[in-house]
């Protein structure tokens, strides 16, 4: 998919592991940073849950950006309660509708998810540098 700019996991707020195929810039001009970016997609996903009885939102548009989300749950090793996995995607949307865009999208990161989830489950998620290496298995879906 060409106009994938990003993709990325966040989980309570922080973003585990992001893979930029194209740079955005508005995004290097204003510096923004992952750590702002990955407390905002949480704040969003939380806001949806609350105000929409446990919806979540699958897309979000700025100008010519999307912003995907697809949201599921994982369990971490200090929490025996399940708690939300978030995949975002930062997409091109100059040339094609949203809602087509949207769902090309989520047929391409399906399996990546699943492929997350299932080796990540029940993991300790304050140790950062486990996520490194999947750097790879994302460029290889993308």
């Amino acid at each position: 998919m060409k106009e994938i700019y990003e993709i990325g996991f966040v989980f309570r707020g922080f973003v585990l592991v992001s893979c930029i195929f194209k740079e955005l810039s508005v995004l290097k001009e204003n510096n923004i940073n992952q750590d702002l970016r990955g407390a905002f997609i949480s704040a969003i996903n939380a806001f949806t849950e609350t105000a929409f009885n446990k919806s979540s939102i699958e897309y979000l548009e700025s100008g010519n950006i999307l912003f995907i989300f697809k949201v599921g749950e994982l369990q971490s090793e200090d929490n025996h309660v399940k708690e939300s996995i978030i995949l975002y995607g930062l997409v091109d949307k100059s040339k094609k509708k949203s809602d087509k865009l949207v769902r090309k999208f989520f047929e391409k990161v399906n399996p990546l998810f699943q492929l997350f989830s299932q080796k990540f489950n029940g993991c300790n998620f304050s140790e950062l540098s486990q996520f490194e290496d999947f750097k790879d298995v994302i460029n290889d879906f993308i």
